[in-house]
């Protein structure tokens, strides 16, 4: 059946090997429940969120902090237009200015100051709007960061817990694992790892109903009258698959 050195082991012992696929094969399912748990694909998509948010509020401040800026200067422009004519009105109410001329002056002087207040104030009142918009914009922004921030705190700690549990079973597993292990032959262990390693995590299957355990194949007369015949000391592969077949009292061999 195989070009191999034929292998031998004790029927009990290969019998013990199905016992070691199950554990391997339970512990392989929590190994890949581990690494699928639905919090690191969630934690990933928000880390990802997170890292634009990031990229977003940065500019975010930023323009609220010109438009700041721009505010205070154009309140200080209104307030020293404004004391400027006050000084002018002041001047002309005391009856400081009497030249014809000056006062004329004057006159036109105190008309372009209340239009340039009245530019300044439009302004003052568009910077206002924007300072208001970039500051609700960044809120949200903040408001998001936070909430991100709080869902992946609860994400990890769902994310270890459930770890922890399966890490747990794990532990479990190798410790019922370790003294079946012991008992087995070193050369049928290092076949059954190698075979393992293979053909996706299933070195050894049962022979039940004429039917590989590992490729779900049914034997044939040929096959099955050659491995009737065999010792029952020989370890026994499959000749589709190539893992090793281990005999039972379902194998259908009678």
């Amino acid at each position: 059946m195989d070009e191999e050195p034929t292998l031998k082991a004790d029927p009990f012992a290969q019998l013990r090997l199905l016992d070691v696929q199950e554990l391997d094969s339970r512990a392989d399912q929590l190994r890949h429940q581990r690494g699928s748990l639905p919090e690191l694909a969630e934690i990933a998509d928000l880390r990802k969120q997170r890292a634009g948010l990031d990229a977003e509020l940065g500019p975010a401040r930023d323009r609220v902090e010109d438009l700041l800026v721009e505010q205070e200067k154009v309140d200080a422009d209104v307030e020293s237009v404004k004391a400027r004519r006050a000084r002018d009105q002041q001047r002309m109410d005391q009856g400081l200015i009497s030249n014809p001329k000056d006062l004329e002056r004057m006159s036109h002087e105190l008309v372009t100051l209340e239009r340039r207040i009245s530019a300044l104030e439009d302004d003052e009142l568009e910077i206002m709007e924007q300072v208001e918009e970039a500051q609700g914009a960044l809120a949200s922004l903040e408001s998001q960061a936070v909430a991100a921030d709080e869902r992946l705190v609860a994400l990890a700690r769902s994310r270890d817990e459930k770890a922890a549990d399966i890490d747990a079973n794990l532990a479990a597993l190798a410790a019922e694992r370790a003294p079946i292990v012991a008992g087995l032959p070193d050369d049928l262990l290092a076949l059954y790892d190698k075979l393992r390693a293979a053909k996706g995590g299933v070195g050894a299957a049962a022979l039940r109903a004429r039917e590989c355990g590992g490729c779900r194949l049914t034997l044939d007369n040929a096959e099955l009258a050659v491995i009737k015949a065999a010792a029952t000391d020989e370890v026994i592969r499959c000749e589709e698959c190539q893992r090793i077949l281990v005999r039972t009292s379902e194998s259908g061999l009678r």
